[in-house]
């Protein structure tokens, strides 16, 4: 039978905005092999494949390369198909067995707001390289359980990042979250870009995983546990950001722009 997928654009007020993601919502599991094939050949950042579980929901995401452990807009875009394409009712909560743990998200209006593990950041060396691979000087770095966190001067520097994909794939992480605060006046309170080109995603378009380090980050440093984020990538997407201790709620809208059939 064939095997219905739908790409949608996460944390986007309108198409081909935001960050892409497949959606494969599975009778049953399937092959690892199988579902890494089809990430590669979607080609997009991530594509999250699920099949009903218990009381939820279990959900394994997957970039071209790798699996990962925790992904943002997938899963925004996941929970959208869920109650766009009726199998969840509008009112009910998404719950999703995860490699993070559970994970849930709920609908608010045009948003949805994501239950997310907060990565708080732990002071560290500068990984050798790393300013020559950004093209650019840090003001603070440090080190989550997945990535690093780099902090430079101005948002204006961190939209101006021409960094080497190839020198920034020698830095022992998943990836690289560069940040700053926001200039003002646009509505959010910090920027940020994210690199990953060592599990095969040269540039994010707008990484939820990465704000589940930037929300305690600029919660802590601004002072207020309510802020908003803007990923400055081409495509460029708003997460509000909200900061519950060892939890973050992160709030985007998803746009449905495909709908086909692996056959």
């Amino acid at each position: 039978m064939p095997q219905p997928i739908v790409q949608v654009d996460a944390f986007a007020d309108r198409a081909f905005t935001g960050n892409p993601a497949a959606v494969c919502i599975l009778p049953a599991p399937r092959d690892e092999g199988w579902m890494r094939e089809v990430a590669a050949e979607m080609n997009l950042s991530e594509t999250a494949f699920l099949h009903a579980e218990e009381d939820g929901w279990r959900l394994r995401w997957f970039t071209p390369e790798v699996e990962v452990e925790l992904c943002g807009h997938a899963t925004l875009a996941t929970a959208h198909v869920l109650w766009e394409d009726g199998h969840l009712p509008a009112g009910e909560a998404a719950r999703f067995h995860t490699r993070s743990g559970l994970l849930t998200a709920r609908r608010m209006g045009e948003w949805i707001e994501l239950d997310f593990p907060a990565k708080p950041i732990l002071d560290a060396p500068v990984p050798q390289g790393l300013a020559a691979a950004l093209g650019a000087e840090p003001v603070y770095v440090g080190r989550s359980h997945f990535d690093v966190l780099v902090e430079v001067a101005s948002e204006a520097e961190v939209r101006a990042l021409k960094p080497d994909p190839g020198r920034l794939a020698a830095v022992e992480a998943r990836g690289v979250i560069v940040t700053a605060r926001a200039d003002g006046g646009a509505g959010y309170d910090f920027v940020s870009r994210f690199f990953a080109p060592r599990v095969g995603v040269a540039e994010d378009p707008v990484t939820g995983s990465a704000h589940c380090v930037l929300a305690p980050y600029w919660a802590a440093k601004l002072g207020r546990d309510e802020l908003a984020g803007f990923q400055a990538s081409r495509r460029g997407g708003t997460v509000r950001v909200r900061a519950a201790g060892d939890r973050v709620h992160l709030g985007g809208r998803a746009i449905t722009v495909l709908r086909g059939e692996l056959v």
